[in-house]
């Protein structure tokens, strides 16, 4: 029998059929990759990893990001350059980020307060955003500096894109990483850390919630630090916690939900607690070391600003912009080194008893100006006070010094030298007691500090004439020595106690100046 055609009503209706399955079966549930895992365990007092599993793979970080963004902030607040109360205008790439948000509109005023609270609290992308834009000015800009600061605390496999952690090209971070970051904030800013453990805080549009709030309040000790989620990274967590006197430190990436996410970081931190030793020392991190032109103000010059037509008096800019870079070489392995630090030290204060009887420079001079503005070394050392003669100070010879008496008399009030600006000169208002002083190395002033190696020596004068004036506090009692090796002229302070020899190291490295200590 001859099968004609099939009527076109036929066609069309089976058309339909096939139409109606397939689109059911798209509609039904679908089995979805889950995000990469990866953890790590530390033990917060050393830095030690206790457990790794991928934790060198570069995986989405998510809003654990924003542990980079606030601890910028916290740096910026300590330099001096931010407050709390900082006003922060919002710009518009801001304004436009998705939820979790604080609500924030392009042009709004707000304290920077608010912004840290929302930003670590709630995890607020808008308001994570807003901070990284005041301070770098752009987006890019900012996530270029987080990770270059990223590379300065040791977290090698780290780049941003980013100060909020959504999903970007390239914005990536490893589990170990991130342990570091949180390991960082405790230790770099404890007066801060306090926030990551509230359960909700006032960030000024509202009162805001903790995200991590459910796994505060279910694990004993646990005091931070900050969650993370979008689909790339699925659920993210760098948790601490402590008991006695142990601290643990883990991340978490792609958890599948938060309980999962929670449950897993609760073993790594049990884990952690068990393979911890019971009295291992604390070890703080070192400070930070960044590239000599990071955060030095470059070029050196008077300049005119304008601003509404109107013209201020003009400003000294001291700024130091370096030919060649003062990181220091790696210390070597304090088992190998003791003898070439020793010898290196015993260089450093003969080169400062010659560099005491030398002729003084030319009057008039930039190194007679300077020397003259700064506070004399020798004075630095042990001093000893004794009743004389109101007529002077005697100093008392020490081998291979000469004694030298002073005129009591006031100095006049000296120029100013060319790189420095307000600079005051104070005079005594009455003849000072007799002050005999002599160069010593006692009382544990064995130490040194380093500020790097540079193309001539006015130029290390410079930068440690700076440094003693900025930070006199701390190097006012150290001895400014230049030796000239290797090609260069390398810039130190000598005479100083391992205490200020490390607050000077730590004070220069929170303004980006490169910096190490030496001793014996």
């Amino acid at each position: 029998m001859t099968v004609g055609p099939l009527p076109a009503q036929y066609i069309r209706s089976f058309l339909f059929l096939l139409g109606l399955s397939l689109i059911a079966a798209c509609s039904g549930p679908q089995e979805t990759r889950a995000a990469p895992y990866a953890a790590h365990v530390m033990d917060a007092r050393t830095g030690e990893t206790l457990y790794s599993e991928n934790a060198n793979t570069r995986l989405h970080p998510a809003s654990l990001t924003k542990m980079m963004t606030l601890y910028i902030a916290f740096e910026e607040i300590e330099r001096g350059r931010l407050s709390l109360d900082t006003m922060i205008t919002v710009s518009k790439n801001a304004a436009a980020q998705p939820p979790s948000r604080l609500g924030l509109k392009a042009g709004q005023k707000i304290q920077l307060r608010y912004l840290i609270r929302a930003a670590a609290v709630k995890s607020a992308n808008d308001a994570a955003s807003a901070i990284g834009d005041h301070i770098g000015g752009t987006q890019e800009k900012f996530a270029s500096r987080m990770t270059r600061t990223a590379k300065a605390l040791g977290m090698k496999n780290t780049t941003f894109k980013n100060a909020n952690g959504l999903t970007a090209k390239g914005h990536l971070s490893t589990a170990q990483d991130m342990s570091i970051m949180g390991r960082r904030l405790f230790y770099d800013f404890p007066e801060y850390y306090n926030i990551f453990s509230r359960r909700s805080t006032d960030a000024g549009l509202a009162t805001v919630a903790n995200t991590n709030r459910r796994f505060l309040d279910a694990y004993p000790g646990a005091d931070g630090i900050k969650t993370g989620y979008t689909d790339a990274a699925g659920f993210n967590l760098t948790g601490s916690a402590e008991r006695g006197n142990t601290r643990i430190i883990a991340t978490v990436f792609g958890g599948a939900s938060t309980a999962n996410r929670n449950a897993k970081m609760a073993d790594l931190l049990d884990l952690g607690f068990r393979k911890a030793p019971a009295n291992a020392p604390t070890s703080r991190p070192a400070a930070p070391t960044y590239a000599a032109d990071e955060e030095l103000l470059a070029q050196g010059d008077l300049v005119e600003e304008e601003e509404e037509g109107t013209f201020p008096a003009k400003t000294l800019r001291v700024m130091l912009s370096l030919n060649t870079s003062p990181r220091p070489l790696r210390r070597p392995a304090q088992a190998d080194a003791t003898g070439a630090v020793v010898a290196a030290m015993q260089d450093d204060i003969i080169g400062a008893l010659a560099e005491a009887n030398a002729a003084p420079p030319p009057e008039g001079t930039l190194e007679a100006q300077a020397i003259a503005l700064a506070p004399d070394p020798t004075l630095s050392a042990d001093i000893e006070l004794a009743l004389a003669e109101p007529a002077g100070l005697v100093v008392k010879a020490t081998p291979g010094l000469k004694a030298v008496k002073l005129s009591s008399t006031p100095r006049p009030p000296k120029r100013n030298a060319p790189i420095y600006d307000n600079i005051q000169t104070v005079q005594a208002a009455a003849p000072a007691p007799e002050v005999v002083t002599r160069l010593s190395t006692s009382g544990g002033r064995h130490w040194g500090i380093h500020l790097g190696k540079f193309s001539s020596r006015s130029e290390a004068e410079r930068v440690l004439m700076k440094m003693q004036l900025s930070e006199n506090a701390t190097l006012g009692e150290g001895l400014r020595k230049i030796s000239e090796k290797s090609g260069g002229y390398h810039a130190n302070f000598m005479g100083l106690s391992q205490d200020q020899a490390d607050l000077a190291c730590r004070r220069l490295a929170a303004k980006a100046i490169a910096c190490f200590t030496m001793g014996p």
